[in-house]
């Protein structure tokens, strides 16, 4: 396909966004905290959720992307974080597997919608194996990163570098707080352009700190206190036009004394209740 004529095809985390799917916060948000394994941290004010949810809708719009609304209801507090459920590669999408047990079954939703877009289906994770979006990411089109976590297993791992083919590499993420307060891989680390990243060194792992590093990569680092406040987790729009969750100064400052641009929006119940910053919520199409 041509440039002018790609439908889908998101191996990257930097380049132009130009399609993207998002799922506005519904009543199985709302009830998300009755249920303590679904890990909120307080009980969910619907109303100002979604007013939060519009307001990164807005914002991200703004920007240029043409932005898809996931119009399905379930059971599922998680839906919202499309992130998580689905890849789309340049050859088509790849439904994953999610470790934690609510969220079992949001891939073959998003199979579904990227089908009735045209988009086919590349390969899917199957069980034992688990595997969630949160911990991918591509660090180069054709350099694909896997985090080894308590919802990516050995074999979640395997089957998707198998579906993938290439380069992929895979570092273990700490056990840190265990499964309340698990981390994705891209809890600790935002690609923000081809040369610059937002991490969380505490809990990077070294393999991965030395591979950026050998890159060239230059390496902001996000501060302790604003770890908790989705500091670590920015959406890059296109190479340094980026999205963060409000409430992180001094990461914010950081960005732009290095040259980026950065708009932010209100996270405290759509994102820091549920653990969940702008990368989580969207769910690339196309990029380039």
């Amino acid at each position: 396909m041509t440039m002018t004529a790609r439908r889908y095809g998101a191996q990257s985390m930097t380049a132009p966004l130009r399609e993207v799917l998002v799922k506005r916060p519904g009543s199985a948000f709302g009830r998300a905290f009755d249920e303590p394994a679904h890990g909120f941290l307080h009980p969910v004010d619907l109303d100002l959720a979604r007013r939060q949810h519009d307001a990164f809708t807005e914002t991200l719009a703004s920007l240029g992307p043409t932005v898809h609304v996931l119009d399905i209801e379930t059971d599922d507090p998680d839906l919202v974080y499309t992130f998580d459920p689905i890849l789309v590669a340049d050859r088509g999408a790849i439904p994953l597997r999610p470790g934690k047990p609510n969220r079992v079954g949001e891939e073959t939703i998003l199979e579904r919608w990227m089908q009735d877009e045209g988009i086919p289906t590349l390969g899917r994770i199957e069980a034992p194996g688990t595997i969630e979006g949160g911990d991918t990411f591509w660090l180069r089109p054709d350099l694909l990163c896997i985090g080894r976590t308590l919802r990516t297993s050995s074999d979640g791992v395997r089957q998707l570098a198998e579906i993938v083919g290439g380069d992929v590499r895979v570092f273990d993420v700490p056990y840190w707080k265990g499964p309340a307060e698990l981390i994705h891989l891209l809890s600790v680390i935002s690609p923000v352009a081809e040369d610059l990243a937002v991490v969380y060194l505490p809990l990077l792992p070294m393999g991965l700190w030395e591979l950026v590093s050998d890159l060239g990569i230059r390496m902001i680092e996000v501060p302790e206190d604003e770890f908790p406040t989705l500091g670590c987790n920015v959406l890059a729009v296109r190479p340094g036009v980026l999205i963060l969750a409000e409430g992180n100064p001094v990461t914010s400052a950081a960005l732009a004394k290095a040259g980026c641009e950065v708009h932010t929006y209100p996270a405290s119940e759509i994102g820091v209740n549920g653990s969940g910053g702008p990368t989580c919520m969207t769910r690339p199409i196309l990029r380039g």
